[in-house]
């Protein structure tokens, strides 16, 4: 299949949208596709485009068997919602000449993932024009997360840009998302059963495996053998509620034991880092590389996995994944009723859930995870049986690669079973 994927972020990002997208479009093209890919250069989670990159310029590269069009962009330094918004339609206005260089070559599925939903319009207005499938794939539902989180305000602006995305979603052929909550989100907003298709994030179990001796994280932190490592790793921006790790973070200095690690980069890390000010059990990494990623993991006995109740079930953070496949507990703020929620305590049942933004439960429930090692031990077994049982990479990827054959091949029609599935 000639296969187009559409997005602002690709790799060589290390979180978010950028890894699970170059890892799949790389993946495809090992499967013997032809894969191209229309993206931005590298800024996220910086927010600074890196280091032998252009923000200003054209550029075609070819990486992994895989065609690379990267398109200018304007970067805030200091992204805020109206900046965000300038971002987004920077991109989508920048990339329409890259698109349509794409006309003679015919794809055929033109994949768009949301953020940025600005995308979109062109995209399945050029497969229409020429032929193709269309597929939306969202990873974060931005445009409510906008409005909940406060980054846009105003009810009439609110009820306007919805009704334009209920539109939208619905001229796809498939809509495609990362978690059932997410899934049954896609319907209220009128994609019909034939259209809707789950889509997990995937980690790769290979990998990502259960340390059995100490990281060498460990040693050069200075952490001593028997301490307690709570690990929060991943973007630090404003869904995260990065707030709450701070003050649990005060709760705990009296329990000598355990130690906080933070590692990333982000829109929010600075005011962490402010928070965090005299907090003698408390140390920050920068966003480590790739190639290290499952030693990092393997530094935490307890993973934190903090989430802004606004934002429950618009997004599904794709760092879980590795967090079960490293084996290690799960402490996560989340209400049951949830989708975070009910992963981490029922499905996965590879962890603990507090009330989200309450620091003093937070607090709590790491203290009972430090004094019970066997517990620990016990709820990362159970995470990293889920991960190799629902999230292995090629899992997911061959069921996605199944439904574009058949979206590609019988059309509609191959849909008409309940909702479409890629993986449980």
């Amino acid at each position: 299949m000639k296969l187009l994927f559409y997005g602002i972020n690709f790799t060589p990002e290390l979180t978010g949208i950028g890894k699970y997208t170059g890892e799949m479009a790389e993946w495809l093209a090992a499967a013997g596709h032809e894969v191209r890919v229309i993206t931005a250069p590298p800024y996220y989670p910086d927010w600074k485009v890196g280091e032998g990159h252009s923000a200003t310029r054209y550029r075609r590269e070819r990486w992994q068997g895989v065609e690379v069009w990267r398109t200018p962009l304007w970067v805030p330094a200091r992204p805020g919602g109206l900046k965000r918004l300038v971002h987004l339609a920077s991109f989508a206005l920048a990339s329409l000449p890259a698109l349509l260089a794409q006309w003679r070559w015919k794809p055929d599925v033109v994949w768009v993932v949301e953020p940025p939903l600005m995308c979109a319009p062109a995209a399945v207005a050029f497969a229409k024009l020429r032929g193709a499938r269309s597929w939306l794939h969202v990873q974060d539902y931005e445009v409510d997360a906008a409005f909940d989180l406060g980054l846009i305000k105003g009810k009439a602006l609110r009820g306007l840009v919805q009704a334009g995305e209920r539109w939208l979603m619905r001229r796809f052929d498939r809509v495609s998302t990362i978690s059932g909550r997410m899934l049954d989100l896609a319907a209220r907003k009128g994609v019909d059963t034939q259209r809707r298709v789950s889509f997990p994030n995937w980690v790769d179990i290979d990998h990502i495996v259960p340390l059995t001796a100490a990281s060498a994280y460990r040693q050069s932190l200075g952490l001593a053998p028997d301490a307690v490592v709570a690990l929060y790793s991943g973007n630090m921006g404003n869904k995260q509620g990065l707030e709450v790790l701070a003050e649990t973070a005060r709760l705990c200095l009296p329990d000598a034991r355990i130690r906080f690690v933070f590692c990333g980069n982000g829109a929010g890390r600075a005011e962490l880092e402010r928070r965090c000010e005299g907090l003698a059990n408390v140390q920050f990494l920068q966003l480590q590389p790739l190639e290290r990623l499952g030693e990092l993991l393997g530094l935490a006995d307890v993973h934190l996995l903090p989430q802004r109740a606004d934002a429950a079930d618009l997004v599904m953070p794709s760092k879980l994944t590795g967090m079960l496949a490293s084996g290690r507990a799960v402490l996560a703020t989340a209400l049951p009723e949830m989708e975070l929620g009910r992963v981490v305590a029922v499905e996965a049942a590879c962890g603990l859930i507090v009330p989200p933004e309450d620091p003093a439960a937070m607090a709590a429930a790491l203290q009972k995870l430090a004094q019970d090692p066997a517990l620990r031990e016990r709820l990362g077994q159970a995470g990293r049986r889920y991960a190799e049982r629902e999230l292995g990479r090629d899992q997911v990827l061959r069921r996605f690669e199944d439904q574009l054959r058949a979206l590609t091949g019988a059309g509609m029609a191959a849909g008409a079973d309940a909702d479409a599935k890629v993986a449980p």
